[in-house]
């Protein structure tokens, strides 16, 4: 009997509806050779929410991804609403929806494909035979979610303030996803913080390196989030996994990608203690490319795979489709963000196509 599985999709703004396409086609393309029904229901968050309802996060959005199995989103933003106040703009329904769903677990991995290792901005000798780092962030704490606030002066000058606040469940419960992803890859995990300066920092350290007795076959080493974004650069090879707070984790996420050679190709998954994870590219939502078919659906493709191996235990199907791509590749097909002389370019529609039809 075939498997029946829900998908809330939030195509977004910008690419997003034109990346998401095409991760809905391999999924389809998964789902025949898996006997697997992928049911879809798309709605709407972000710039394309405020836009038909006033509100970047609808009730009707909220409830649908809760009665889902899992959700898939493109991207969200753009100038069109940057001029409208934080909570009404389209990035207060990203933060809106993972609060909804819970997912505190945000994972970042940056990973070199080797045919890509000439698009990187790295020397090849510092690469290596490439780079497979796993970055988990803290998604739903810190200074995105702690107490915010402007006043005037009786000088006239503005001050504004934003508060990182963490508590220990918040920690350790992200601690122990870190932990768990070690074990299962090469055992080390690296904790990233500011504990020379921040009180927030030293209660990170206190607390997984306390949960740290319970993993003694893990390696932990803690080093300062200036070190590593410096080490990244210096040294990527050194990383396997690392655990941060949101904060960090945005940044150095960012600079981690970037170290393959394309922002395009890289997915993340969002999960929480609840059964409803959250996956969708890192990258934003390109409008100065959108409609243009020229964005790199990779990321959103990969980040489907994620949503195969975390949310429905595919390992072997997420294989599949990171198999494609890799072989996508070798047989030379770049979207223009990758493009690469001697390879041939093609648009987004089709290299969804070349991936789908290697399933």
């Amino acid at each position: 009997m075939a498997r029946n599985i829900k998908i809330a999709v939030m195509p977004g703004d910008g690419i997003g509806p034109e990346i998401v396409n095409q991760a809905i086609k391999v999924l389809n393309a998964i789902g025949k050779k898996y006997d697997t029904n992928f049911e879809y229901k798309e709605v709407l968050m972000g710039g394309a929410a405020i836009d038909a309802t006033g509100t970047p996060l609808p009730k009707e959005t909220v409830d649908a991804c809760l009665e889902s199995d899992a959700v898939l989103l493109g991207a969200v933003g753009g100038p069109k609403w940057d001029n409208l106040p934080g909570n009404q703009r389209p990035e207060a329904g990203l933060l809106g929806i993972r609060k909804e769903l819970g997912v505190f677990a945000n994972l970042r991995p940056a990973v070199l494909f080797p045919q890509l290792k000439s698009a990187s901005n790295l020397k090849p000798e510092v690469l290596g035979d490439g780079l497979d780092i796993m970055i988990v962030r803290e998604l739903i704490g810190g200074l995105y979610f702690g107490e915010k606030k402007r006043v005037t002066l009786e000088n006239g000058e503005e001050k504004a303030w934003d508060t990182m606040v963490y508590q220990t469940s918040e920690i350790e419960r992200i601690a122990r996803v870190s932990f768990d992803i070690a074990r299962k890859r090469n055992k080390k995990l690296t904790l990233v913080d500011k504990s020379n300066v921040l009180e927030s920092s030293r209660l990170w350290k206190e607390v997984v390196y306390k949960i740290a007795e319970e993993y003694t076959d893990v390696e932990l080493n803690q080093m300062y989030v200036d070190n590593v974004a410096m080490q990244l650069i210096r040294w990527p090879k050194q990383f396997d996994v690392m655990v941060t707070e949101n904060t960090f984790g945005d940044i150095i996420s960012d600079e981690a990608s970037m170290l393959t050679g394309s922002l395009g190709n890289l997915p993340s998954a969002s999960l929480g203690d609840g059964k409803i994870g959250l996956y969708e590219p890192i990258h934003g939502s390109a409008p100065d490319i959108a409609g243009q078919d020229i964005a790199n659906p990779i990321g959103t493709i990969m980040s489907a795979a994620m949503m195969l191996r975390y949310s429905f235990d595919m390992d072997d199907a997420a294989d599949e489709i990171e198999s494609a791509i890799s072989k996508v590749l070798d047989k030379g097909y770049r979207t223009a963000d990758i493009m690469q002389e001697g390879m041939t370019k093609v648009g987004c529609e089709k290299i969804g196509d070349l991936i789908a039809s290697e399933i």
